[in-house]
Formats: structure tokens, sequence, C-alpha cells
């Protein structure tokens, strides 16, 4: 029995087989590329987890190595209609070691003398145009000696906040 070449090239008894390895083989390599990333989330999100379920209040003693500087507060609506409230500003690791992550305590102060507390975490602008793009602080550490921009978001602020800076206290740190 003679085999055929079809219109690609391919020998008639051939083609079924080569396609199935083929198809196979973009089928495992899929599945490695999504294990990979997965991994890479996971881990990620379990040292910046760890930042924030820490719940004591007492600063890392490297925390006194890390300036934060220009801080400016800006707000904007979202599609929902809620309040978005930015604080912007420079962070400076005047210390002798990396830092990859950073948990802040923003203490908003309000009209009548109570506060509200919020932790959140750090996270770097990467770029400021055509709009600002922040990224984690572990994408791109903060070595010895660098100054970086940042920027903390908050969902929700009392809105008896009396629209002054709130005080920010970094708490814990994850070092590389």
């Amino acid at each position: 029995m003679a085999n055929h070449q079809d219109n690609h090239g391919f020998l008639s008894g051939e083609t079924g087989q080569k396609e199935q390895r083929s198809f196979t083989s973009w089928i495992i390599a899929g599945a490695v590329v999504l294990i990979v990333a997965a991994s890479l989330v996971f881990i990620s999100s379990r040292s910046t987890k760890s930042l924030l379920a820490d719940t004591s209040t007492t600063p890392d003693p490297y925390a006194s190595q890390l300036v934060i500087s220009d801080v400016a507060l800006s707000q904007s609506s979202n599609i929902a209609g809620s309040q978005i409230t930015y604080v912007d500003g420079a962070i400076s690791n005047r210390g002798d070691r990396t830092v990859d992550g950073i948990s802040v305590r923003a203490t908003f102060h309000q009209n009548g003398g109570s506060t509200q507390v919020v932790p959140t975490l750090l996270s770097l602008i990467r770029a400021r145009e055509p709009y600002i793009d922040i990224q984690p602080v572990s994408a791109d550490p903060l070595k010895p000696g660098d100054s970086k921009p940042f920027r903390l978001i908050f969902d929700h602020v009392d809105p008896q906040w009396d629209q002054k800076n709130p005080d920010l206290a970094i708490l814990h740190l994850h070092f590389r």
C-alpha cells in the first residue's frame, strides 16, 4: 500500500501522528508555563500577605533606616463612585540591607479627634506616563542608598477625615 502526499506535503499515513505529537507538546509546554507562573505568584503573595498578617505594632528595627519624604495626597473617584485616596512620596534606604517588601501603617486623623488606622503595602511607582503604573517592592528591591517614588492606595477613608497627610509608620519589612 502506497502513501500519498496531501496538499501540505505530509504523507497521509503519518499526518495524524505528527499532529498528535505536536498538540501534546504544546499542552505540556503550556502546563509547565502555568505551573511556573502560579508558583511565582504564590511565593510573592505569601511574602506579601505575611507583611500584613503580622499584627504586632512594633516597627521592624531596620525601619529607622528607611526615610519617607515628599508626601503628597490626591483623590479620584472610581467607576462605582467611591472615593480613592492616593498618598505619593519618596522612600530612601539609608541602611546596608536590600528591602523587597514594606508594610506601612497610615493613621488618618478625623475631625473630632478620632483616628482611622489602615495597614497597607507600599508599592513603587514604575512609570508616570501615560498614567501612573505601580509595582510591588519585590519587583525592584530598594537597595542600600536607593531612593524611589512610592504610592499607597486607600479605597475607603472615613468621610470625617481632616484631609491632611496621614501619619505614616513603616511596620514590617522583608529582606532579600
